[in-house]
């Protein structure tokens, strides 16, 4: 009875009740966002780094280097001498190294040469077929197989560069041999082959004598008399992109940079030191969204408090009345209360669709252009939690000094003055 009173009450001035739950809606909206970006953000951070202490690459931005090996986000630094850093993937203090080496893509989808070592560390299965072997090769990630519709036998030619509007390379067929179980890491958005499959394409030296029947696509293509005239690693000056570094003695992390960089071409980067910088500033923006969203959500307190108090200026007749007829001063109270309580309540849940709609948006926005999604559907109990708390709180702050004025009312004097 209460509630419902109160219900028909909140919609007594529409205008006030209406903009109180956009406020309300905005700042819920905006934290919301905030905290599953946040989270999911974190976590594909960590569950992309893990097994890679230092990434070896061509002299540059320590970022850059970091974010072109490990996230697939940005351009090289530049490729680095095979010859020269297999010296280092050998050492006793390496427990694993994996090249990688860039060149193509196909539709925007990195296609990066490396070993099987790098299916391996990302946890990823062949789902359908095998794993790459020969030259022209290639295993596809799980969402480049479902947004491209990719199957196994399926063959495209690459587009040289990392941009999408490039130019289509008219020699080298790819052909899929294998697709890989959906991890939620970075592979997913990855074409592998071996690193001779991105120098032979690249290598001028090689396209004239390469160009021949392919009997294992059955047309003319970039690849050779049955695989007998494949490349390897080995290959004379053939270069690479990067390396990722997995450590067994730790004592490397502190010891390598600076010997990298006294002694080499090439530079040591650090990828927890250079996403933790990166994190410190992206921190300052989310921080100041955040102070947002919480001044918006005061404001939302303060328009709730006005609307509360004027409301109960024009509504003491009505009151009083009410106390005539036998309502307890603690149903008035409640009445009240109630009223806020309902508006924070109806602006959180606007507030959680709203922010998960947006979660959407940049979702979208993120894998076109970085090829990192967001889940809107995950639920942050403990912090959302937290957050409808607050919410509710502000509400009861808000209807306080209303609903014990509404407790205090005098009958008489308000019926005598009516």
């Amino acid at each position: 009875m209460i509630g419902k009173l109160a219900w028909k009450n909140i919609w007594f001035k529409p205008l006030n009740t209406i903009l109180s739950i956009l406020l309300l809606t905005a700042s819920v909206a905006i934290i919301t966002v905030l905290i599953l970006v946040e989270k999911q953000f974190e976590e594909k951070y960590q569950s992309n780094l893990d097994g890679v202490d230092l990434v070896l690459g061509a002299q540059g931005s320590p970022l850059q280097l970091v974010l072109s090996s490990v996230y697939q986000v940005d351009d090289p630094t530049g490729n680095i001498s095979y010859d020269s850093v297999k010296v280092w993937m050998k050492h006793p203090y390496v427990k694993k190294a994996i090249p990688l080496a860039y060149g193509d893509n196909y539709v925007g989808f990195k296609i990066v040469g490396t070993t099987p070592d790098y299916i391996e560390k990302y946890q990823a299965k062949i789902e359908d077929g095998k794993v790459f072997e020969h030259n022209f090769e290639v295993v596809v990630g799980a969402d480049v197989a479902e947004k491209l519709n990719l199957k196994r036998g399926d063959t495209f030619k690459g587009t040289h560069g990392s941009a999408a509007e490039g130019e289509v390379h008219d020699h080298g067929e790819y052909i899929i041999v294998g697709v890989l179980s959906k991890t939620g890491k970075v592979i997913d958005n990855l074409i592998l082959s071996n690193i001779p499959t991105v120098w032979q394409m690249h290598h001028e030296g090689h396209e004239e004598e390469t160009i021949a029947e392919n009997p294992a696509h059955g047309e003319t293509g970039h690849v050779h008399d049955e695989h007998e005239s494949d490349m390897t690693i080995d290959e004379p000056n053939m270069e690479i992109t990067s390396v990722l570094i997995e450590f067994k003695n730790k004592m490397g992390v502190f010891m390598w940079p600076n010997i990298i960089a006294q002694n080499t071409k090439m530079q040591a980067a650090l990828p927890t030191y250079q996403m933790n910088r990166l994190f410190d500033m992206f921190g300052v923006g989310l921080n100041a969204l955040k102070y947002l969203a919480f001044g918006i959500m005061l404001i939302s307190g303060i328009s709730i408090f006005i609307a509360l108090f004027n409301t109960l200026k024009e509504r003491k007749a009505e009151f009083a009345l009410m106390r005539v007829n036998g309502a307890k001063r603690s149903q008035l109270l409640l009445v009240v209360l109630y009223e806020s309580i309902l508006l924070c309540v109806v602006g959180y849940l606007f507030g959680t669709i709203l922010g998960r709609v947006g979660i959407v948006l940049l979702s979208k926005a993120s894998e076109s252009d970085f090829k990192l999604g967001f889940n809107p559907m995950e639920i942050i109990w403990e912090k959302e939690g937290l957050l409808f708390g607050l919410t509710l709180l502000v509400g009861l702050i808000a209807a306080g000094i209303p609903a014990i004025k509404a407790y205090t009312l005098n009958i008489s004097k308000t019926l005598a003055n009516a």
